[in-house]
C-alpha cells in the first residue's frame, strides 16, 4: 500500500510523492471535498490542483464523484496509477466516496498495489477509521444539503491513526480546529497524528512514517 497523506498540498515533500507514483503520468484529482462551495469557487479549486500537479509532470484528469456509481467506480479508477484528492468539508468528500463505491474501489486498489493514494487536509483526515473529532474542523451539516443524504462517521479505514491537519498553522487553522480535534481524540482514547503544513504521512509497504 501507497499513501502521501499531508496537511497540505506536497507539504514539503514533493520528490518524495514522485518516488512513491514513479515517472508522472496521469492522475485522477477528485475534488469532491468542495462540492458545497459555489460552483465557482469548485471550478477554482479544480483548476488550482490541475496547476500544482502540471508543475510536477502530472497529467490530472478530474473524476468527479458525483457521476459514479458503485457497479463502474472500480474500472474507472483503476485506469489511472495515482489519484490526488483535495481538501475542503471531509464529511462531504465521505458521503461522496461512499455513494459512488469510490471508497470500496480505493481499498481495493490500495490493498492490490494498483494505484497510490495522495491526499491533503479532507483527503488526508478521510482515511482514518473515524471522522469524530473532524467536527471541530469542517462543518457535519453541510453533507445534507449538498449530497441529500445522511452524514457517515467512519472514515475508510485504510489507516489505523486519525491525521489532525494545519498543526499549529495561523494560517489554515487560525480557530485552532487542529487542537480541538486533538482534543477529541485524546477524549475518545482514539490514535491520531498532529501534522503541520510541511509535515506528510507516508505508507510505502510498510510502517507509517511522518516526513
Amino acid at each position: 500500500m501507497r499513501l502521501f497523506l499531508a496537511s497540505y498540498r506536497f507539504g514539503l515533500a514533493r520528490d518524495r510523492f514522485l518516488e512513491l507514483t514513479g515517472p508522472p503520468g496521469r492522475i485522477a484529482v477528485i475534488a469532491n471535498a468542495a462540492d458545497s462551495w459555489p460552483d465557482a469557487a469548485r471550478a477554482s479549486a479544480v483548476t488550482s490542483e490541475f496547476t500544482l500537479l502540471r508543475s510536477a509532470g502530472f497529467l490530472p484528469v478530474e473524476v468527479d464523484l458525483r457521476e459514479l456509481m458503485p457497479s463502474t467506480a472500480h474500472d474507472v479508477l483503476a485506469a489511472f496509477p495515482a489519484v490526488w484528492v483535495r481538501g475542503g468539508n471531509t464529511f462531504v468528500l465521505r458521503r461522496r466516496m461512499a455513494s459512488s463505491g469510490a471508497d470500496e474501489a480505493i481499498a481495493r486498489l490500495l490493498a492490490e498495489d494498483a494505484v497510490v493514494y495522495g491526499g491533503y487536509s479532507a483527503g488526508a483526515c478521510v482515511a482514518g477509521p473515524t471522522l469524530r473529532g473532524v467536527e471541530y474542523a469542517d462543518p457535519p451539516g453541510e453533507v445534507e444539503p449538498t449530497t441529500g443524504e445522511d452524514v457517515l462517521w467512519t472514515g475508510l479505514g485504510i489507516i489505523d491513526d486519525v491525521l489532525v491537519p494545519h498543526w499549529a498553522s495561523d494560517t489554515l487553522d487560525p480557530d485552532g480546529a487542529s487542537a480541538a480535534m486533538a482534543a477529541a481524540c485524546d477524549a475518545a482514547g482514539t490514535p491520531y497524528r498532529t501534522l503541520t503544513d510541511d509535515q506528510v504521512y507516508i505508507v510505502d509497504g510498510g510502517d507509517p512514517a511522518v516526513i
